[in-house]
């Protein structure tokens, strides 16, 4: 995991898609390692295509984009999937494969890093009991409701244990009460170290959690401080039984040899 600085650095980057006008102008942000920011905007206003320049989704018209040190302009394509490997992404529609289990769908980051069977059978089930799934391990998609499967996405992007995590609206499909139990299972992750940004325009949770803000309004970037009162850190000295080993299942993911 790295030690300080900069994980994402923006430089008066803009963007636009084809020929068309520009959908972010001049943005600039600096995001330090193992900072928790939230990502807030109506919709429209830029706030998938900030997070796509940060996984690498799509090049930037203009600017300059520095990833974990990298300047991406001028970092070889062939080092690119190593970088991305190091960022994990939680996708507004989820994207589970639907013939694969849960388990199986969260294993799949582990396959690609090349983990053994052995570190996927140690590792992933313990991942899904955090995440309050341990009864539905074997199950598809499709018999899962919208939390559910926005808690496999969670489990199967964090897997790997990245440095990086982007969720795009992680709590759009789901009612308040699961959408701040998912805030709190990202607040766990920070806590170990993860550089978390949510994207997100529940204002409910924007109220309830006092992470600084980036702001997006007609694609140009706003950073809104912390709010000065308590916030998640405080709240939770009794956390819910279901995912109380957070910090144990997810660090041990991250010692799995090849799986950084």
């Amino acid at each position: 995991m790295q030690e300080g600085g900069d994980v994402v650095r923006f430089q008066n980057v803009g963007m636009r898609y084809e020929m068309g006008h520009e959908v972010l102008h001049d943005v600039s942000l600096r995001l330090e390692a193992g900072s928790f920011h939230l990502l807030t905007g109506e919709s429209g206003a830029g706030k998938s295509s900030l997070l796509r320049l940060m996984f690498l989704g799509r090049r930037p018209s203009r600017g300059l984009i520095t990833l974990f040190g990298h300047d991406i302009a001028t970092t070889p394509r062939r080092a690119l999937p190593a970088l991305r490997r190091r960022i994990g992404v939680i996708f507004q529609d989820f994207r589970l494969v639907d013939h694969l289990s849960a388990m199986e769908n969260v294993a799949l980051p582990l396959r690609v890093a090349g983990a053994s069977e052995q570190q996927i059978k140690d590792h992933v089930p313990e991942l899904l009991r955090w995440v309050g799934l341990e009864d539905h391990i074997h199950s598809r998609p499709s018999v899962l409701s919208g939390g559910q499967k926005q808690r496999v996405a969670i489990a199967r992007a964090v897997i790997a244990r990245p440095q990086l995590l982007l969720a795009d609206e992680p709590t759009g499909n789901v009612d308040d009460k699961i959408a701040a139990r998912l805030m709190h299972l990202l607040d766990e992750l920070n806590k170990i170290g993860t550089t978390i940004i949510v994207a997100t325009h529940n204002q409910a949770l924007v109220s309830a959690f006092s992470y600084p803000r980036l702001h997006l309004e007609n694609g140009e970037l706003i950073a809104i401080p912390a709010i000065d009162r308590q916030g998640p850190r405080t709240q939770r000295q009794a956390p819910d039984e279901n995912i109380s080993p957070a910090r144990e299942a997810a660090a041990s993911s991250g010692s799995m040899g090849g799986a950084t």
